[in-house]
């Protein structure tokens, strides 16, 4: 082949032969005049704009708003704050006074009027009651509001429990919902050690929550403390057996029910309680003997609806975070 030749040259990429030869012209029914591009441009910029710029927009404004409102909050609460700090009264001032009177009688008082041997457990569950009340009702609050956030719509919670197993494909090509669904099909990961460790383990964790409990008025614990440790004992046991074996006997129901029944008992028993004590009425109540498991009155009862409420609440938050749903 002739380096100089034509067909070398294009072959080469040296030049088009077929240049300035043949010219494609549109059909004339397919001619458009400028305007009518125009327009059809101007329309195009519109549904952007629609669909785009003015959900951004209001975003945008609202993000606006949101932060000079965040701004104007923490400048209140600054303020108020430091106003309140003003108010304290100035350290090693003569006119101080020498002893808090509630702590003294706290102390002093605090065996004989509430049967704890425990000075903090017989103040937070019965001098002030309602405060721990309120210290439940936030977690249970708390977890409901996770569950509205993370819960599963029910279609793929159906697509969950039918277990189907039509995930042979690789993990990273599945979808999320077909994700979660694999992990729930294939639960537990039959980890023999985690099992039998859990097996071994779950059991002493849980009766020592609630000795941890049901000793909280004579010696340090609670139901704070006991709450949580039969919580990592329930996700102890859910981490090695799986969702099916623990929903056996933990549903959304169970824990629905249990604060449930553990808040209005706490509530009811401690209106009653203040109310005869605000009016100096005898409430029925015995103390018991101070040291003794059946003592301090309704300390006992109350310790005991507070670990149900902090067990069910670290379970739920748990699952939630795993799962988005029990």
């Amino acid at each position: 082949m002739k380096k100089n030749s034509a067909f070398a040259r294009w072959f080469y990429g040296e030049k088009d032969t077929l240049l300035d030869r043949v010219e494609m012209k549109p059909q004339p029914e397919y001619q458009r005049k400028e305007s009518d591009y125009q327009k059809l441009l101007e329309k195009r910029r519109q549904l952007f704009a629609q669909i785009y710029d003015e959900p951004n927009r209001k975003l945008k404004a609202f993000g606006l708003m949101y932060r000079i409102a965040a701004i104007i909050f923490c400048l209140m609460l600054i303020f108020i704050m430091l106003m309140t700090v003003s108010w304290l009264p100035e350290n090693g001032n003569p006119d101080n006074p020498v002893n808090n009177e509630v702590s003294a009688r706290y102390i002093e008082n605090g065996l004989q009027e509430t049967g704890a041997v425990n000075i903090v457990t017989g103040m937070i569950l019965d001098y002030r009651a309602f405060d721990t009340f309120g210290e439940s009702n936030v977690l249970f609050i708390a977890t409901v509001t996770v569950l509205i956030l993370l819960r599963l719509d029910p279609e793929k919670k159906a697509k969950i429990k039918k277990k189907i197993p039509l995930y042979q494909k690789p993990l990273d090509e599945m979808t999320v919902e077909e994700a979660e669904a694999h992990d729930r099909v294939y639960e537990p990961k039959n980890d023999l050690i985690l099992q039998k460790v859990a097996g071994f383990l779950v059991p002493i964790i849980i009766i020592f929550g609630i000795y941890v409990i049901l000793n909280g008025h004579i010696s340090p614990g609670g139901g704070f403390s006991g709450g949580a440790i039969i919580g990592a004992g329930l996700i102890l046991y859910l981490n090695a057996f799986g969702f099916e074996k623990t929903e056996r006997f933990f549903t959304e129901k169970t824990y629905k029910w249990t604060c449930f029944g553990a808040l209005s008992f706490y509530c009811i028993a401690k209106s009653y309680s203040f109310y005869t004590g605000a009016n100096h009425l005898e409430s029925g109540i015995p103390l018991g003997t101070p040291g003794a498991i059946l003592s301090s009155g309704l300390i006992l009862p109350l310790n005991i609806c507070v670990g149900l409420v902090v067990a069910c609440t670290m379970y739920a938050f748990y699952v939630l975070f795993r799962k988005g749903g029990f």
